[in-house]
């Protein structure tokens, strides 16, 4: 890893890189945890690098808080970048980033979204968020940049801001990562003692009380903010500053969900201020379940579906029937117009199968499909067929109409990390090679093949593993907050239970 801490260095690395590589980017204010972490993880994991900024913003400071004592541990947080791989760390003087401070430019995102929340209470704040985060990005460039859901006002901000001003980056919100008494990880956890650690659980768990409360019914924003005051009055030590109702995007205040609302609190314990948020969405949750070929997730999703009441999105049968009608269409490799204007045009259907045995019925231009699309010739050529762009477009834009409406399981690739990031729960299914080709040959038995050889069906499981986790456009990565469930030696219904057991806790 390389450490920069000017400007002129920085962009002389920068200019080291290929502009064909994807930059992943994590501003911070060092004292990293495990919620910069998880940032700079999945960064790493969906880029070709990450650079990582250290800079405590004097900009986003009032005159009375708490600046000076601001944690600060560079080597900790040197070696933390190092361990996990970051490329570029990024570690300015307040000298090189602000050189004239008093009388610098500074970016005022709109007022309305200034007006509420933190923004009541930090005159400036998001103002010298906007300042920095706009410096930073322009320096950088960096092809996707990663922000904790903790900090919700300042995501929605950023997010708007770098629309308003024709950034071009995308801006990522990601989950928020929590201890396992629910405390959200914060720099700020640092200043507390061990009782008020104890007490600032109180913050995550008045939210649960909320979520409940919703989940009942309860979508009155003065309802649900008083079950939260009164969650927190149970613990005297804890001074609330503002619980809040606001849209997630536009930071709107909201009297009632209809769709979805950002539930907000900001508390003090003794000197520290704390704060926490919660979505609450009237949608019937996602639930995605990625994993490799072969791991059984068509037979679990159905049977989870059913289980819980919500519809399965047969993922794997949609490209399964794109792959079947551009192999039957014989289309010429060398008129990849021909082929835009077949997978563009297609009409593409799925039913409900009729019962949990049978796979999910499947029509394409009006010719049905269902068995034609299980061949081994379709087997072989999938994984291929889904990674072209114009086939991943189409149908990407279909599962997302479904995911739009809430209330599914789907399966798939990379579900948890493309399609459905804002998916409630989401599964990682696997199982080993051998045991994969052994359900291969036992499925391919059942439709009436013989002659099967099940060291080829372990080979072309292992090719389509390398394929999907190696293709350039989505490939198969492990969602950082998905939970794997390993299948070998379980039954279908134990591992349905499970994964039911998990929805029903998460969700």
């Amino acid at each position: 890893m390389i450490v920069v801490k000017t400007i002129a260095q920085l962009r002389s690395e920068l200019a080291k890189l290929s502009p064909q590589f994807s930059v992943g980017f994590v501003p911070t204010m060092g004292a990293l945890h495990l919620g910069h972490q998880s940032l700079i993880q999945r960064g790493i994991r969906e880029n070709d690098l990450v650079i990582v900024s250290i800079f405590v913003n004097p900009l986003q400071f009032g005159k009375n808080e708490d600046l000076g004592k601001y944690p600060r541990q560079f080597e900790q947080d040197r070696q933390i970048c190092t361990d996990l791989g970051v490329k570029i760390l990024f570690a300015p003087s307040v000298e090189e980033m602000i050189p004239h401070q008093q009388e610098t430019t500074i970016v005022v995102p709109p007022q309305s979204m200034m007006s509420v929340l933190c923004g009541k209470y930090r005159p400036g704040h998001f103002q010298g968020v906007a300042t920095i985060v706009t410096k930073l990005l322009n320096l950088v460039r960096p092809t996707v940049a990663y922000f904790g859901q903790k900090d919700a006002q300042q995501v929605a901000i950023i997010k708007r801001m770098v629309r308003d001003l024709a950034i071009p980056v995308k801006i990522k919100s990601c989950p928020i990562i929590r201890e396992e008494s629910g405390l959200a990880y914060s720099s700020r956890n640092q200043y507390l003692t061990p009782t008020q650690k104890q007490d600032a659980c109180t913050l995550s768990r008045s939210l649960r009380s909320a979520k409940q409360a919703f989940e009942q019914g309860e979508t009155q924003a003065s309802k649900l903010i008083e079950v939260v005051s009164q969650e927190l009055t149970q613990t005297p030590t804890i001074k609330v500053q503002y619980i809040e109702l606001v849209h997630p995007e536009t930071l709107t205040p909201l009297t009632e969900i209809t769709e979805s609302g950002l539930l907000a609190i900001a508390c003090y314990l003794g000197d520290t201020r704390l704060i926490d948020n919660l979505v609450l969405t009237r949608k019937k949750p996602i639930l995605a379940i990625d994993g490799p070929a072969g791991a059984g997730k068509s037979t679990i999703s159905r049977r989870v579906a059913q289980n819980l009441g919500l519809l399965y999105l047969d993922t794997g049968a949609m490209y399964r029937a794109m792959t079947w009608l551009i192999l039957q269409s014989n289309l010429d490799p060398e008129a990849p117009e021909k082929l835009t204007q077949l997978v563009e045009t297609a009409k593409l259907e799925l039913f409900p199968a009729p019962d949990l045995e049978s796979p999910t019925r499947v029509i394409i231009n009006d010719h049905e499909v269902t068995r034609e699309i299980r061949t081994p010739e379709v087997t072989a050529n999938v994984s291929k067929i889904a990674a072209l762009g114009v086939v991943r477009k189409k149908l990407v834009a279909m599962q997302k109409e479904y995911g739009e409406k809430g209330g599914i399981v789907a399966e798939g690739r990379d579900l948890g990390t493309n399609v459905f990031p804002q998916a409630q729960l989401k599964i990682f299914l696997t199982a080993s090679v051998q045991e994969r080709a052994r359900r291969r040959a036992l499925d391919l038995e059942s439709q009436g093949f013989t002659n099967i050889d099940i060291q080829q069906l372990q080979q072309e499981i292992e090719q389509r593993d390398h394929l999907d986790s190696t293709r350039e456009l989505a490939p198969l990565i492990k969602a950082e907050d998905a939970i794997e469930v390993i299948t070998d030696g379980l039954t279908i219904e134990e591992v349905t239970e499970k994964i039911v057991s998990l929805y029903r806790v998460n969700c």
